[in-house]
C-alpha cells in the first residue's frame, strides 16, 4: 500500500531520489518504470488522416531536402573553407572531439546538415532543441537530464540549439554554467551575426564557424544527386532533367540548398514518371516568370538595361522595380551595386558629386550587413541615383580624350611639365620656364597650358548646367576664357 501511495505522486526521477535516501524503500525502484506516459493512440488524427489523403501523406515521407540531408562529412557539398582536409571544424567531427561552438551562416547553408552529421558520428547523447520552438522549461529539463546521464551513466550531451538567436541575451545565461561545467558541449545555430545576437559570455566560451552560401555549382550538385538516388530522392521517377532547368533552379536558390530541393520537390511532382524537367515546367513550379534567366544571358542584360534606363530617365518607381525584378530572380547584389557604382560616375558624374559616395557607401554598408537587410541600403542608392540631377559629360571627356590619343599617339611631354631628377635633365631644359600656381592669385597661372604642343586650346571636358556641375561650368568658362 505504501509504495502504491508513492508511485501516484512520485515522478520516477523524483522516486529513484527518495529511494536512495531511504533505503527501507529501494525494492519499490521496480515499480517507476510502470509511471509512463499513456500511449499515443492508434488511430489518427484528423490532420493525418487528410495528409494520408495526399500523394506526400500516403507515401508518409518526409520533404526531400530532410530525406537527402547527408549522413557523414564525405556527403557535405560545399563549405570548403570549413571541411577540406585539415581544417579544424573537419578534423574535430571526424575525432569525435567537438567543442562548444556556434555555426553562423544563411539559410540552407548547412548549419543544421553538420549538426546532423556530427550526431551520427558522436558516442556522446546529442540532444536537439529549437529555440523557435521551446522554452525555458523544456530546456531545465534536457539540462536536467543532461547532468543526471552525466553523473550516472558517465556519458556527455551535446546540445544543439537550432535558431539560438531567438532566445534574448538573458535567456541564454541559462546554458552559462553546464557549459562551463561540462554538463553540455553547445552547438548552435544562427543567421544572425554572433557578435550581436548572442550573450558575450556564451560566446566567449565558443568557436564561431562560419558558413557562406553555397555556390550555384554545389546546389546543380546536390540537384543532380536528389535526382538520381534511388533510396532518398527522386531516382525512382527518371526525370529528365534539362541542364538549363537544373541551373534556373540553382540561380533562383541563392545558395540555399533547402530551398532548391524544395522547388525541385515540387517541380518533380508536376510531372509524371519519366517525365521532362524543363524550364517551363521550373516556372511554374517556382510561380515566378523572372526565374526564366536564360544560359545566354538575353533576358538578364534586358532587366539590366531597364535598370539603367530608368535611373537615367530620373524615375525612381521604375529603377527600384527593375532592382527587384532582378533581385526576386536571384540576381547577385554585388552585381547590381557595381552597376550602381558605374552610373554614379557615368550618368550623375558632377552633377551630383555625393552619388558616387551613396553608391560606395551602399556597397560598404550591404557587404556589412548582408540579406535581407543589405536590400535597405541598395534600395536607398538605387533611388538616390534615380532621382539627382543627371550629367553625361564625364562619359563624354573621356570617350573624346581616347579618340584624340588614338589619332595622335603618343605625343611628347612638354619639358617644362617634365621633372628635373638629375644634372642632365636640367641641361637639357626639362622644368625651365614651369610656373608654379600656388604662387598665382587663386592658384592659377593665366595663359598656361598643360596639353601636348599639338593640343593647345583642346577640349574635351564640357560640364552641363546640371545641379553642381553648373559652378563647376561658371569657373571653368572664367579660367578659360582667361586663358584666350
Amino acid at each position: 500500500m505504501e509504495s502504491h501511495r508513492l508511485q501516484s505522486w512520485l515522478a520516477p526521477v523524483q522516486y529513484s531520489r527518495l529511494a536512495r535516501r531511504r533505503a527501507p524503500f529501494a525494492f519499490v525502484l521496480e515499480l517507476a518504470p510502470m509511471a509512463k506516459k499513456p500511449a499515443p493512440p492508434s488511430s489518427p488524427t484528423l490532420l493525418e488522416s487528410a495528409a494520408r489523403r495526399t500523394q506526400l501523406g500516403s507515401q508518409a515521407t518526409p520533404p526531400l531536402a530532410d530525406r537527402m540531408r547527408p549522413q557523414s562529412l564525405e556527403e557535405v557539398v560545399g563549405q570548403k573553407q570549413l571541411l577540406r582536409e585539415g581544417k579544424l571544424l573537419r578534423e574535430v567531427i571526424a575525432k569525435d572531439r567537438v567543442p562548444s561552438l556556434i555555426l553562423w551562416g544563411p539559410p540552407g547553408s548547412g548549419k543544421t546538415t553538420l549538426a546532423n552529421v556530427m550526431s551520427q558520428l558522436t558516442r556522446a547523447e546529442f540532444v536537439r532543441f529549437s529555440a523557435v520552438l521551446g522554452g525555458l522549461p523544456e530546456l531545465r529539463e534536457i539540462l536536467s537530464a543532461a547532468r543526471e546521464r552525466r553523473a550516472y551513466q558517465g556519458k556527455p550531451t551535446i546540445l544543439f540549439v537550432d535558431e539560438i538567436h531567438r532566445f534574448n541575451k538573458g535567456q541564454q545565461d541559462a546554458f552559462l554554467p553546464h557549459v562551463e561545467n561540462g554538463t553540455i558541449t553547445l552547438i548552435g545555430a544562427t543567421t544572425e551575426n554572433p557578435s550581436f545576437a548572442v550573450n558575450a559570455a556564451v560566446l566567449s566560451r565558443c568557436r564561431v564557424f562560419r558558413l557562406e552560401p553555397l555556390d550555384e555549382g554545389d546546389v546543380e550538385l546536390l540537384l543532380r544527386r536528389a535526382l538520381q538516388d534511388h533510396e532518398r530522392g527522386l531516382g525512382n521517377l527518371e526525370l529528365e532533367a534539362e541542364p538549363d532547368a537544373i541551373s534556373a533552379i540553382a540561380h533562383a536558390a541563392r545558395g540555399d540548398a533547402r530551398r532548391a530541393l524544395g522547388m525541385l520537390e515540387t517541380a518533380a511532382s508536376m510531372l509524371e514518371p519519366s517525365g521532362k524537367l524543363d524550364l517551363a515546367v521550373v516556372e511554374a513550379a517556382a510561380e515566378s516568370r523572372t526565374l526564366l534567366y536564360d544560359k545566354s544571358g538575353e533576358e538578364h542584360y534586358n532587366v539590366v538595361s531597364a535598370l539603367i534606363k530608368s535611373m537615367r530617365g530620373s524615375d525612381p518607381d521604375a529603377a527600384l522595380y527593375w532592382l527587384f525584378r532582378m533581385l526576386e530572380a536571384g540576381d547577385d547584389p554585388l552585381f547590381l551595386l557595381r552597376r550602381l557604382m558605374i552610373f554614379a560616375s557615368e550618368d550623375v558624374g558632377n552633377a551630383d558629386p555625393r552619388a558616387l559616395q551613396v553608391a560606395v557607401s551602399a556597397d560598404e554598408a550591404f557587404r556589412r550587413m548582408g540579406m535581407p537587410e543589405g536590400i535597405y541600403p541598395l534600395s536607398h542608392a538605387c533611388l538616390y541615383l534615380a532621382s539627382c540631377p543627371k550629367s553625361a559629360a564625364v562619359k563624354a571627356a573621356i570617350g573624346a580624350v581616347r579618340a584624340v590619343i588614338a589619332e595622335h599617339g603618343a605625343l611628347p611631354v612638354p619639358k617644362k611639365l617634365r621633372n628635373a631628377v638629375t644634372k642632365l635633365m636640367k641641361d637639357e631644359g626639362y622644368g625651365e620656364g614651369y610656373r608654379y600656381p600656388p604662387d598665382f592669385q587663386g592658384s592659377v597661372v593665366p595663359g598656361e597650358s598643360y596639353l601636348p604642343d599639338a593640343l593647345v586650346g583642346a577640349r574635351f571636358y564640357e560640364p552641363t548646367n546640371q545641379g553642381l556641375e553648373q559652378a563647376i561650368a561658371e569657373r571653368l568658362a572664367r579660367l578659360r576664357g582667361a586663358a584666350k
